[in-house]
């Protein structure tokens, strides 16, 4: 399968002819917009209906769930239309969608890991990943060492005898830098580990963990998957039918599916992931440039830019020049200037927690997504009170970049 198509995991069981999908690959435009998705068999309706459901009439005892469903907290069509689309674009065997994103990064770690298992994780990871590893899992008697993903080394050197898993995250939350996949990838088969990649800042558009040899990737579909600050979701794709199965039965025990509704949502909101991340990636390139001549700027982090320490990974990792809707920038004057251009740049900006939306964000992770993390860690990976994490919208970027020049000049 080249790296810009989708496989043609589409359902379709209709006869030749009008409505028929050829035996052939698709563009990931095409891909996102049809995958997972048939006209309804008796209406004919284009989008998949909410089947707003609890349970489903069995045919015969001895017939049971033939048809793949009898309880909406095991499977519900969907949601499972979703699973098929996502799956589909993340070059997965399949996908189990959830409640929220941290839903799933649980449920991967109690798939994965058992009491006395010991895990090598990111230092720099969403806050909610570290302090369900940090405060609630250790409480289970499992280990977490939190080390630098970009220096392989460093990776290497935490692995020890009782090591069960690699997590990564690429681009990491909130400081951009980048896993080398394939590296870890490697590295973590060599040992007979589970890598796990958070790529939710990458979405497959720019990125698919699993063609760089990853096990599980996580996804928080509440974001780009969304893009409307309409849903919370996650996501789980599995690069074998083995880990599926296994992620599915814990999904199962915890009670962690996905909605109908919150499903058929981003069943429609995925169709323009492919166009909302070009855009979204043109205007961080254009910020980031702007940021990067500002005087009143001190450090600004875009994996788009030269400046960045790890553009050859990049350059490499990332697809069709595309680099995500993701930046951050220092203000000179530390946290209080950081603090005043936060509470005093005006719209298209909002001031708020999520990304990935059409709206452009600014965060202070200190204080929002990462106020989690133990304030020592997040000195040690250079997130300051004074540190601006940005999502770029769809706005023109001319006017989100007037907002941010008016908000710097009046420092």
């Amino acid at each position: 399968m080249s790296s810009d198509s989708m496989s043609k995991n589409f359902r379709s069981a209709a006869p030749a002819g009008s409505g028929h999908w050829a035996e052939s690959e698709y563009g990931m435009n095409t891909g996102m917009v049809h995958a997972g998705v048939l006209p309804d068999p008796v209406t004919g309706a284009v989008l998949t209906p909410v089947y707003q459901s609890t349970t489903f009439v069995q045919e015969s005892i001895a017939k049971y769930c033939e048809k793949g469903f009898s309880y909406t907290r095991s499977a519900n069509p969907t949601v499972a239309a979703l699973e098929q689309k996502i799956a589909s674009a993340e070059n997965g065997a399949g996908c189990a969608a959830f409640t929220t994103g941290m839903a799933a990064c649980c449920t991967i770690i109690a798939s994965v890991m058992s009491a006395g298992d010991h895990a090598v994780v990111t230092n720099c990871s969403y806050g909610g990943t570290n302090r369900a590893m940090r405060v609630m899992f250790t409480r289970f008697n499992m280990e977490f060492t939190f080390v630098d993903m970009a220096n392989l080394d460093e990776v290497k050197a935490a692995i020890k005898p009782n090591t069960k898993m690699i997590f990564s995250e690429s681009p990491a939350n909130p400081t951009l830098v980048l896993a080398d996949l394939p590296a870890l990838s490697a590295l973590a088969k060599e040992k007979g580990l589970v890598h796990v990649s958070d790529s939710t800042f990458a979405t497959p558009i720019i990125c698919r963990p699993i063609d760089h040899g990853v096990d599980l990737v996580l996804q928080s579909t509440t974001k780009y998957y969304d893009g409307h600050n309409i849903t919370v979701g996650g996501a789980v794709i599995s690069a074998t039918k083995e880990w599926d199965e296994k992620i599915r039965f814990h999904q199962n025990i915890f009670g962690s599916s996905m909605s109908p509704q919150v499903a058929f949502y981003q069943l429609q909101t995925a169709k323009t992931l492919p166009l909302r991340i070009r855009q979204q990636s043109n205007n961080a390139q254009a910020i980031a440039e702007f940021l990067e001549t500002h005087p009143k700027v001190d450090t600004v982090r875009y994996p788009g830019l030269k400046s960045h320490p790890q553009k050859a990974l990049a350059d490499k990792q990332h697809r069709g020049g595309l680099h995500g809707g993701m930046l951050w920038f220092e203000v000179k004057g530390g946290t209080e200037a950081g603090r005043k251009l936060m509470d005093t740049v005006e719209k298209p900006w909002c001031l708020c927690e999520n990304l990935g939306a059409s709206e452009s964000i600014i965060t202070c992770p200190a204080v929002m997504t990462h106020a989690n993390m133990l304030a020592e860690d997040r000195a040690k990976v250079g997130i300051t009170d004074g540190f601006i994490r940005v999502s770029c919208g769809l706005e023109d970027a001319q006017d989100l970049i007037a907002a941010l020049k008016k908000a710097l000049d009046n420092l």
